[in-house]
């Protein structure tokens, strides 16, 4: 393999579909005599639409998660991962972490790997802080005297000093994650593979842990990177893969994958409706998110001079102490343009939503965006603590040149506020 560290040749992940096995004794027998005879187990399934990467050849349809998939990886490499939800992404990085194996194809690696797939993989909820840190860096591949050394250093990485003695079903999703990675990235891996499970942490820790990863491929070692975050997979990878409908849509230099996949999703679509078939058992489920124009109308393209209505309509199946409707604004390039939440105007970081169907909207200043596309995410959520839901890239708008206060100018920057300024001659 010379220097290339990870080989995919042709992979392709598979899965029958139909109804999840209620695990009874007849079919745990059934799927024990399958793998006896290597057989495929009759009780693998899940359920499907109908989409094409589905086949429905009589009553045994499948689905395919990857698509003929090859590329290599050289040492030292940080490589991103982009696409949609559902493009395969996740599926890719538990065939290379080995926690699903593929249905077909080949994947070479050489090196230690490290894999930070889900919040607290490993983890015994009993156990303590320390006593996970020992348990969860053996099932990594640390040995005692390592993580003993590293110790302190994951700790303090972790920012979890007086809580390291406590159980950690006590501990929020946040401490959860900030203990999972610190773990993770102090084993010293050749090959550090990353889901976007950051999005939980704050703002403050994310930035930890992309500097952490930066740091591990100055080092020589390579990382995978999944992430939404546009301008992250830009700042820290060199090369990234972009992934559709389980296919490789592009490999090549960071900024031209994602300006590409960028202009390839980012369309016009003012209006979002939740499909029927996007089930959920969570307390928060949007429903609806518009774009709209300020006297009413859903609209995709406004002038520079004109104010944007983003309005969104979600249900609260249960009573919820505390919940933040949140709403990222992106520019083509991935770029967050800024932030902003229900809170805002409180001086509370979240607020209690009883059981019921909500609106809620917001509007986004003229003379405040520059003229091009943009998309937006939006989340509900406890900070720091509880997701309820995310809705990734539901709706896209563009801003045309028309009314821009820098058409003549020619202005550079994220923003082009309309700003008042005062002359005062001395």
């Amino acid at each position: 393999m010379g220097d290339i560290v990870i080989r995919v040749e042709n992979l392709t992940k598979e899965y029958r579909l139909g109804t999840i096995s209620h695990g009874t004794l007849k079919e745990d027998l059934q799927s024990w005599w399958a793998r006896l005879w290597g057989k495929e187990d009759p009780n693998s399934i899940v359920s499907h639409p109908s989409t094409p990467r589905y086949s429905q050849p009589d009553q045994n349809p499948r689905f395919l998660a990857l698509d003929d998939v090859s590329f290599d990886v050289t040492q030292g490499e940080a490589i991103g991962i982009i696409g949609r939800n559902g493009a395969g992404k996740s599926t890719l990085l538990k065939i290379l972490s080995r926690v699903t194996a593929p249905t077909s194809g080949v994947v070479k690696i050489r090196g230690r790997v490290a894999s930070l797939l889900e919040v607290g993989t490993g983890f015994h909820p009993e156990l303590t802080g320390r006593e996970n840190i020992f348990l969860n860096g053996t099932i990594l591949g640390m040995k005692r005297p390592e993580i003993v050394r590293k110790f302190d250093e994951i700790v303090a990485f972790a920012e979890i000093d007086q809580f390291i003695d406590t159980p950690v079903k006590r501990y929020s999703s946040g401490m959860y994650v900030r203990l999972a990675f610190a773990v993770a990235a102090h084993l010293e891996p050749e090959i550090l593979i990353v889901d976007e499970v950051l999005a939980v942490g704050d703002a403050s820790f994310q930035k930890k842990c992309l500097g952490k990863m930066g740091e591990v491929g100055k080092q020589g070692r390579t990382v995978l990177f999944v992430s939404h975050n546009m301008g992250a997979v830009v700042r820290l990878c060199q090369t990234s893969i972009w992934l559709d409908a389980g296919k490789i849509m592009g490999v090549g230099e960071s900024t031209e994958v994602v300006q590409h996949y960028q202009s390839q999703n980012v369309r016009a679509c003012a209006s979002w409706t939740r499909p029927a078939q996007m089930e959920s058992n969570n307390s928060l489920i949007f429903e609806s998110i518009e774009i709209k124009k300020n006297n009413g109308p859903v609209a995709a393209v406004f002038e520079a001079d004109e104010p944007v209505l983003v309005a969104i309509t979600y249900l609260v199946k249960t009573d919820l102490v505390g919940c933040q409707i949140g709403v990222r604004v992106y520019n083509s390039e991935g770029v967050v343009v800024f932030s902003t939440a229900d809170s805002d105007d409180t001086d509370v970081s979240a607020l209690p939503k009883d059981k019921g169907e909500y609106l809620t909207r917001f509007t986004i200043p003229a003379d405040y965006l520059m003229p091009g596309s943009y998309y937006l995410s939006v989340s509900a959520h406890l900070p720091h603590r509880t997701l309820y839901e995310t809705v990734e890239q539901p709706v896209t708008f563009n801003i045309s040149t028309a009314g821009w206060i820098g058409a003549y100018d020619g202005r550079l920057g994220v923003v082009s506020p309309k700003i008042i300024w005062e002359v005062y001659r001395q």
